[in-house]
């Protein structure tokens, strides 16, 4: 069920109801033969290029435009506005009446009041206020191509080519963030790897320091052992050397007495 569409900027007239699903008749049911003839234009003229929209023939360049090639060309670029409502088809056509300038003052404060009362956003990125300005766009082009045709249409082909680039700028807008999540998410991990990495460094490194603290206890308790082994050693071969020498001065004192008598005799 399609819902009725919000207010806009753009001027429409008054909806048209064209059918019912109780079947009863439709006072504005006479109007249903242009509707469906304008239908059948705006297909074949939005299938064409944005650049190649021309406008339907006019027999003699004097011949001033009819209203209702002026409805058509309308009608193709704001295309009615439809809407099923409690069993009610309703079809919204733009108003084809010329603007003044009293209307575009009124549009003007109009634009200013749904700005302020969305609370759209002054800088930056913002969907209201685009969608807003977008609609003034478009009234501004109605007002025109009721004037001139040719102009609005020109106009349509400059709404086009904004409606393309800002959406050309949108997608890479897109691909930018989905690129610096990526990105994010990638640094993230490697954060997360690396904080693992050095969480195990840091733990190989306190069991090396525990490691080098054994060794070198253990390297001072064999310094130690081995100053005791040698100053040991050391009194021993002192007491030995002293046993020597006392034992060779005896055997000496012995042996010069022993010499003594025979030289007397």
């Amino acid at each position: 069920m399609m819902i009725q569409p919000a207010a806009s900027l753009v001027r429409y007239d008054n909806p048209v109801l064209i059918s019912r699903s109780d079947g009863q008749g439709i006072s504005g049911i006479k109007n249903l033969s242009n509707i469906m003839k304008n239908n059948a234009f705006d297909k074949k003229f939005n299938n064409q290029p944005s650049g190649a929209k021309k406008l339907p023939p006019v027999d003699d360049k004097g011949r001033l435009k009819t209203p209702n090639q002026t409805e058509d060309v309308l009608n193709s670029i704001l295309p009615p506005r439809e809407w099923d409502e409690n069993g009610q088809y309703w079809i919204q056509r733009v108003s084809s009446s010329p603007a003044t300038r009293l209307d575009v003052i009124n549009l003007q404060e109009q634009l200013d009041h749904m700005l302020q009362k969305r609370q759209a956003r002054e800088t930056g990125i913002c969907p209201v206020r685009r969608e807003l300005y977008s609609q003034c766009f478009d009234e501004l082009i109605r007002q025109v191509t009721i004037n001139c045709q040719e102009r609005g249409l020109l106009l349509l082909r400059v709404r086009d080519e904004i409606r393309m680039s800002i959406a050309a700028y949108q997608t890479l807008y897109e691909s930018s963030v989905a690129f610096g999540m990526r990105k994010a998410l990638q640094e993230e991990q490697g954060k997360t790897d690396m904080e693992i990495k050095i969480k195990e460094l840091e733990e190989e490194k306190a069991l090396l320091e525990q490691q080098v603290t054994e060794l070198k206890a253990k390297c001072e308790m064999i310094e130690k052992h081995e100053a005791e082994q040698r100053a040991m050693e050391e009194r021993k071969h002192a007491e030995e050397i002293a046993f020597l020498k006392k034992t060779n001065v005896q055997l000496k004192t012995q042996l010069e007495g022993i010499l003594s008598p025979q030289k007397k005799s």
